[in-house]
């Protein structure tokens, strides 16, 4: 599939003093999943990202989209084609984290910038890390770090967790074990597009659990979620945001009620940025945006904020001004840590219903200002 569009064409107007960058047009190619088991996660983060370009109304900005497949062969494929023959300056939008590791390095090696809507593997945070790549999402580890501080604070002592067997399901367990520190009743890896959960339910039964911790996106935690509830199993299941967001949660239904999950955003935090993006969400695709499509969002926001600043053809003043992160946020309070990874609040929201709607509610901010762990390894 590919979508290529000039945003003004679509756009509400800006005055020219306001809107436009200093310099010349910015192309960039977005490459994500809008095919197979996780495409919502994809379509939520195109849609937010084309949401926020229409809105700006920047006529120098030109987004090409293309569908990777979830195949690291498909993205790398796509990568190729976008610097060599569409001459991209900027790369976005992949979902998965080993498509991530395919793509970025070799990206940012060739002078592009890369700003990750969602995959944020520990290896580009720490020794892989790059002056050209930032993660406007977060670190693969935090909304995990928070779920672990989640259960130490609950109370739980024997939670058994987890994951898929590839980069962002190991930082996934890495991140709850960091802020938990507790003993485990067992850390099981699953493996990437699994729909059959059985054994692992089966397992957790035996354990001795008093918890579950999962971190299964997409398809896979919908899988896991309706199996989960059909096995009679009644210990308490506490998760990041991916297996119980917007998109999925309709899927899942009765399940996930009063589940407990992690997220750095929500459709009620309260700031002016926020109230416009789920308006303007749900005027323009008749759906409540997701946790994929604000992330989507705010990396348009800041690419626009740095075109506002700077020259594509000036790196380092481009560079410098995406560092800046001077736009207005849907979280809030948004900067970047050394490494180029957010430095942002993350909150424990609940699975509660509005009307016929499923939806989550922020109850509590389990971690506040939070960074990542993998600074001190990166040497830029």
């Amino acid at each position: 599939m590919k979508l290529k569009s000039l945003v003004a064409a679509t756009c509400m107007a800006l005055s020219a003093t306001a809107a436009l960058a200093e310099g010349g047009k910015v192309k960039v190619g977005m490459i994500t999943t809008l095919s197979g088991g996780g495409a919502g996660l994809g379509i939520d983060s195109r849609d937010g990202f084309l949401l926020a370009a229409k809105l700006a109304g920047n006529d120098n900005l030109d987004i090409v989209v293309e569908d990777d497949q979830r195949k690291p062969d498909i993205a790398v494929q796509l990568a190729d084609k976008m610097i060599q023959a569409e001459k991209v300056d900027v790369l976005t939008g992949i979902v998965w984290s080993n498509l991530a590791m395919a793509v970025v390095p070799a990206a940012t090696a060739q002078g592009k910038f890369y700003l990750s809507t969602n995959a944020a593997p520990s290896m580009l945070a720490g020794k892989g890390c790059n002056p050209n790549y930032f993660s406007v999402s977060y670190q693969n580890d935090n909304l995990h770090e928070a779920a672990g501080a989640y259960v130490k604070d609950a109370g739980y002592t024997n939670p058994f967790i987890l994951a898929p067997n590839y980069p962002a399901g190991q930082d996934s367990l890495t991140g709850f074990k960091r802020l938990y520190g507790g003993e485990l009743a067992d850390e099981v890896y699953t493996k990437l597009g699994q729909t059959d959960y059985a054994a692992e339910i089966a397992q957790i039964r035996a354990s001795g659990a008093d918890s579950v911790f999962f971190f299964l996106p997409g398809g896979m935690g919908i899988s896991f979620l309706k199996q989960y509830a059909d096995s009679g199993l009644d210990l308490p299941v506490v998760g990041p945001a991916f297996s119980f967001d917007q998109g999925i949660l309709q899927a899942v239904g009765d399940a996930a009620m009063g589940v407990k999950n992690t997220s750095q955003w929500n459709k009620d935090i309260d700031n002016a940025a926020n109230a416009t993006f789920v308006e303007e969400f749900q005027k323009e695709y008749d759906r409540l945006p997701s946790l994929y499509a604000a992330q989507g969002y705010d990396t348009a926001n800041l690419l626009l904020s740095a075109m506002a600043k700077a020259d594509i053809s000036d790196a380092d003043a481009f560079r410098t001004a995406l560092k800046a992160a001077e736009f207005d946020s849907v979280r809030g309070d948004f900067s970047f840590a050394t490494n180029n990874h957010p430095i942002q609040d993350i909150y424990v929201r609940e699975v509660i219903k509005e009307g016929d709607v499923f939806t989550n509610k922020i109850i509590a901010t389990a971690l506040e200002d939070h960074s990542n762990a993998y600074i001190d390894e990166c040497n830029m």
